[in-house]
């Protein structure tokens, strides 16, 4: 089939490169790249024949919101829009109403895989009608990955990797979930690795870690990658411990709070990283100040250079 695809970058441009390996037709467009076969939204619906399917990949809220509106007034009824960003799955919500209201279809993908994609494929959690699913089928089916099979290729087992997971919501709520267990399993290992390094009595960390990775019950792709993360820089030397968020995991913690559903682990994982980003916790020093007020406990008071720096 023939697919129009708006943004380009790591993630996008991987997955047209899949999409065009199974045999389908894309015509890509993103202002920022080189890449690109049209240079406007309203080419790229030009350059499609009817009834039409467009893939959004750009940053999610204004980008998306405003990317999504646009090609809602190009396209025509019967016509398609899929967005495979990382959008909150509430603005999925008004994006399917406004599209309705000119008879175009909407749906919301959520997309892992990341880099990685190309080549393993991409696990799919979609939401929308079966109607407008079923118009865009082919192109999920290029882009999840292969069923798994046994020693002589046969496939075997269920076809994982793709879900039509219900009504337009249900799939970014599906990835933002999935976000959320992320945070959660890349928190614990490197709890673990940080105390595999704290002891004098494990020699080979990187040995222990990638021992894990076969017959374990904690084996995982995570896993893999920190291991070869490790193989690159054994000590993580060149690396700053800094993490951002990038959405997904605050609004699985609000989602918890919203249905009362009790997800310490998540929430500690996601406060984790706001942590990352201060070089000085001010929580802390309110800590040593309490401490030293109630038990006259010594405090490291910060050098008289640092305290008259200006801000």
């Amino acid at each position: 089939m023939q697919l129009g695809l708006v943004g380009l970058g790591k993630m996008g441009g991987n997955m047209a490169e899949r999409i065009r390996r199974a045999g389908h037709e894309v015509v890509g467009y993103d202002r920022h790249s080189d890449k690109r076969d049209v240079t406007s939204l309203e080419e790229l619906v030009g350059a499609l024949q009817a009834p039409r399917v467009v893939w959004v990949m750009v940053p999610a809220g204004d980008p998306t919101r405003s990317t999504v509106k646009e090609l809602s007034e190009l396209l025509e009824a019967g016509d398609v829009i899929v967005d495979g960003g990382n959008s909150k799955y509430t603005d999925d919500q008004v994006h399917d109403v406004m599209c309705r209201e000119k008879g175009v279809g909407y749906i919301d993908a959520g997309v892992s895989g990341g880099v990685w994609g190309l080549e393993n494929g991409y696990a799919l959690m979609v939401g929308g009608s079966k109607d407008d699913v079923a118009k865009v089928q082919p192109v999920f089916d290029a882009l999840k990955p292969p069923a798994p099979t046994d020693e002589s290729g046969q496939a075997v087992g269920d076809d994982a990797g793709f879900v039509h997971a219900g009504p337009v919501g249900a799939g970014h709520f599906s990835k933002m979930v999935h976000n959320g267990i992320e945070y959660a399993m890349m928190q614990a290992y490197g709890e673990g690795y940080e105390l595999l390094e704290a002891v004098d009595l494990i020699e080979d960390v990187p040995g222990v870690i990638k021992s894990w990775t076969q017959g374990t019950v904690i084996r995982s792709w995570l896993l893999d990658l920190l291991v070869r993360a490790l193989e690159e820089d054994p000590r993580l030397d060149r690396i700053r411990g800094y993490a951002e968020d990038s959405g997904e995991g605050r609004w699985t913690v609000e989602q918890a709070i919203e249905n009362a559903v009790p997800m310490p682990t998540i929430a500690a994982s996601l406060f984790a990283r706001f942590s990352s980003r201060q070089e000085d916790s001010p929580t802390m020093k309110a800590v040593a100040a309490l401490r030293n007020q109630f038990g006259g406990h010594a405090v490291q008071a910060v050098r008289e250079q640092e305290a008259e720096r200006p801000a």
